[in-house]
């Protein structure tokens, strides 16, 4: 299984790995289906960018570091529930969102590294909810190694999914942080360190955050990983950059932005290069990459002519020199 665009589709060699869903969560095509033109087309109308495929030369690819598709989009409908009932003025619906909480800093725990499934897969509508979920994973990811609790987890994964409620907030004319952080301090199963987390994820650590300009240590670690996390999606989802490329964006913020040391862990914690990305290398062959071990910048690669797998950690002069799309 890979992850491509879907101007690199082809029929004739390429078959969905994971559903397509439309807008209220109804699959439009199965695992395992071809898409005809026609419905080409339509995805490209919907705005769908990435698909899941398997064909011949990412034949044994698991990517198993993903989130699984329901598990996901569990956390997506529930993300959207919780929305309309803030653009509504209903109560939140706070165990749904409880339970989801569990279920991710579960999913991350188990796993020794996590890759997104870009938002900008699914239709346009269900976008916002799937970067929250997004953040949430990417955020754990970082946060699991730092060695705080599992109230902390799940009080970080909390404000994560939450980030962005202020902007479910009608008639608000303040920034979307801060309505958003006087909503949850209000909502007695919400932490305190929850609100702040959402309150302060557009904050840098230079001054030139929003909405209060904090600086450095006036901004919690955790809402600072937050904000990670939300450049981080909105890199790869938004703006399509490939995680190698977003990794470089990300680094460029240093002592900016984020901290050196998050920047540091960051490198640590998330893959430049996720299985099923076509490289070439800079003794000129092409590969694939496979699977990620025990060095998450060094993964194990394909050649594409031979099949012969190589352990990049094993081989240090041999490097990836360039991303192929076709």
């Amino acid at each position: 299984m890979r992850l491509i665009s879907i101007d690199e589709y082809n029929p004739k060699l390429m078959q969905l790995a994971r559903p397509i869903y439309d807008k209220h969560r109804r699959v439009l095509l199965g695992t395992g289906r071809t898409i005809h033109p026609t419905y080409l087309e339509k995805l490209g109308a919907l705005d769908i960018r990435y698909l899941f495929v398997e064909d011949a030369i990412s034949f044994g690819i698991t990517m198993e570091e993903m989130v699984d598709t329901p598990t996901w989009m569990e956390a997506i409908d529930a993300l959207k529930n919780t929305y309309r009932a803030v653009e509504e003025n209903q109560k939140l619906p706070i165990r749904e969102i409880q339970k989801q909480v569990v279920t991710l800093v579960d999913e991350v725990a188990k796993r020794k590294a996590i890759f997104l499934v870009p938002t900008s897969s699914l239709t346009e509508n269900l976008r916002e909810y799937a970067h929250a979920v997004n953040v949430a994973l990417i955020s754990l990811q970082l946060a699991k190694k730092l060695g705080i609790s599992q109230k902390q987890l799940r009080e970080l994964a909390m404000g994560c999914l939450l980030h962005d409620i202020g902007k479910a907030i009608k008639e608000e004319t303040q920034h979307h942080a801060r309505s958003g952080f006087e909503y949850l301090r209000k909502i007695r199963e919400v932490s305190l360190l929850s609100a702040h987390v959402a309150y302060q994820h557009h904050e840098a650590i230079d001054g030139s955050g929003k909405p209060r300009g904090l600086e450095e240590k006036e901004i919690h670690e955790l809402a600072q990983i937050c904000a990670l996390g939300n450049v981080y999606d909105h890199a790869i989802s938004n703006n399509g950059l490939p995680p190698h490329e977003a990794m470089e964006y990300i680094m460029t913020k240093s002592d900016t932005w984020f901290t050196a040391e998050l920047i540091g862990l960051f490198v640590q914690q998330v893959p430049s290069y996720i299985p099923g990305t076509k490289v070439r290398l800079n003794n000129g062959r092409k590969a694939i990459v496979t699977k990620i071990l025990r060095n998450l910048q060094r993964p194990y690669i394909r050649y594409l002519d031979s099949e012969e797998e190589v352990s990049l950690g094993d081989c240090h002069t041999l490097l990836i020199s360039e991303v192929l799309t076709s």
